[in-house]
């Protein structure tokens, strides 16, 4: 029997490379276990640095900025719970550019999904995410923060999150093939971003006039939020919290998806 492949009968990338996902998701978990192993075989304190760096941060911060935000209740743990989910966000989309540079010389030499390097990296920051939540909760018991069971609302949060980092990573691996300088231009914008978003100070002290512009127009707001009220507030957060953050997380999972799909065919090329 003589197989015909007709090209126009090629199912939508958008589809494909889900399929392919699926079907190269032992590579994936590979990948994640890898860059796991590699980055703390030679350490003497191993997986513990995941749970350090955040804490070292903190330390600093809470000595510069404490006395500034005393009115801030348990202030170590307000910022450990902010500052938690930037680093998963800021680390796992810049990983996600440089595990896209990796993996171009195995695009030119195999089939690989071409998003499988970018999800590996949002895979791996996710792990350390988890990790990262043991520090948290001892710093939270010795500044005797209250846990409360809208702690078990964290799950989705960090689903919305993930879809959120996984849309940005998407979307800048797809401008970097064009335009190089995304990646310095983005480390430049992340420090920005970081400090217009209330993690390390509270949102009441941005002054009402700026307030939409850098509370109701910035989804990493509504994330940090989603993240930090229900372990540190003790409250779930409010409707409008969860549907905003929720959406733009979609949104930005749709739309990065799309733009990266659609380049994959000359993505290996361009490279």
């Amino acid at each position: 029997m003589r197989i015909v492949y007709d090209s126009q009968k090629r199912i939508p990338a958008f589809f494909e490379e889900l399929g392919s996902i699926f079907k190269y998701r032992d590579l994936l978990y590979q990948l994640v276990r890898r860059d796991i192993v590699t980055r703390y075989k030679r350490s003497t304190l191993g997986i513990a640095w995941t749970m350090l760096t955040p804490l070292g941060m903190m330390v600093v911060l809470t000595l510069v900025f404490s006395q500034l935000f005393n009115s801030v209740p348990q202030y170590p743990a307000y910022l450990l719970s902010g500052l938690i989910a930037w680093i998963f966000f800021s680390q796992t989309t810049t990983a996600a550019l440089t595990q896209n540079v990796w993996g171009a010389s195995l695009l030119h030499r195999i089939y690989l999904p071409r998003s499988v390097f970018t999800i590996s990296a949002i895979g791996t920051g996710l792990v350390n995410l988890i990790i990262s939540i043991v520090p948290l909760i001892i710093i939270m018991l010795v500044t005797r923060t209250p846990i409360h069971p809208s702690i078990f609302f964290l799950p989705y949060s960090i689903l919305a999150l993930t879809a959120f980092a996984l849309g940005i990573a998407l979307l800048l691996s797809s401008l970097a093939v064009s335009f190089p300088d995304v990646i310095e231009m983005y480390s430049v914008v992340l420090i920005a971003w970081m400090y217009l978003t209330p993690v390390i100070y509270p949102e009441e002290i941005i002054p009402s006039a700026y307030r939409f512009l850098l509370v109701g127009l910035n989804p990493m707001y509504y994330l940090i939020q989603m993240f930090r009220l229900p372990i540190y507030g003790g409250v779930l957060p409010p409707p409008n919290i969860i549907f905003i953050g929720s959406g733009m997380a979609v949104f930005m999972l749709l739309l990065g998806w799309a733009v990266f799909t659609r380049n994959s065919d000359t993505l290996n090329y361009r490279i």
